[in-house]
């Protein structure tokens, strides 16, 4: 029966076919807003800030104020540490080259903690996730030698230079 019309049951035609519900969209978070956002970078920053201006008000070359590294008291050996608050005392008054004799590894984390936080405050601002430090273990392993060889060179003379 090739070209006849035929007359079709509406009964009996499948329906027609529907995709299957996908799991439920969640809905939009809300933006929050810029205070609340930028709130764990400035709390951050203002730590450090407190923390720095104590160190510059109470002097570390004084004695009695801090306690001694516990290394060098036993050993007599300086650790990357040593000479780390007389940098922030002499970084907190301004005083570089004071800082850098004292304890250059401790001058360069300052700085490096410095521009993280402001790209995170930035970030924050914008209502950018936090930056994350996504370091290859190649790189840690890179900077603890670097650390190790600080270490041990400001313990010799010819490292005098590095030590505090």
């Amino acid at each position: 029966m090739t070209g006849e019309n035929r007359r079709v049951d509406p009964s009996r035609t499948p329906p027609a076919a529907r995709p299957a519900p996908g799991p439920p969209v969640p809905p939009a978070p809300a933006r929050a807003s810029r205070a609340r956002s930028t709130a764990v970078p400035v709390l951050t920053l203002a730590g450090v800030v407190a923390a720095f201006a104590y160190v510059g008000a109470v002097d570390p070359n004084e004695p009695g104020h801090y306690p001694v590294c516990p290394l060098f008291r036993l050993t007599g050996i300086l650790c990357p540490g040593c000479g780390g608050l007389r940098s922030a005392h002499a970084f907190a008054h301004g005083d570089l080259l004071t800082a850098l004799g004292a304890n250059a590894a401790a001058v360069v984390g300052y700085l490096l903690f410095a521009a993280f936080t402001a790209v995170w405050l930035v970030r924050a601002a914008r209502g950018a996730p936090a930056p994350q430090i996504a370091l290859k273990p190649a790189y840690w392993w890179v900077f603890g030698v670097l650390m190790l060889t600080f270490a041990i060179v400001r313990n010799l003379p010819v490292g005098s230079a590095l030590a505090p």
